[in-house]
């Protein structure tokens, strides 16, 4: 059985980067969909014990991420840590190619 961390590092690296294209370049380059708090705002959702109210962030295709809603509580978690690792890549980017 994997820990949570192992998990987490898969759906960062699997999932989101090589499977969608979801690099911290690409978080960069897209300032609509991750520069006002969409990723935290997006991982607030998923990690919350039982959702009432998905709530899409700003800009982010509904039926995708209303499908991440209905999804199983630790395997939301696991998005979520995800997500958050995924926002500190952006800012670290940012950081590292600002002119």
């Amino acid at each position: 059985m994997k820990t949570g961390v192992e998990l987490i590092a898969i759906e960062r690296n699997e999932k989101q980067i090589v499977n969608h294209g979801f690099t911290a370049e690409h978080h960069a380059n897209h300032p609509e969909w991750y520069n006002k708090g969409q990723l935290i705002e997006a991982a607030n959702t998923l990690s919350m014990k039982e959702i009432r109210s998905c709530l899409i962030p700003l800009n982010w295709d509904q039926d995708w991420f209303t499908k991440l809603c209905k999804r199983p509580y630790q395997e939301r978690l696991i998005i979520a840590a995800a997500l958050i690792a995924s926002e500190w890549d952006r800012l670290n980017y940012l950081q590292n190619n600002s002119k």
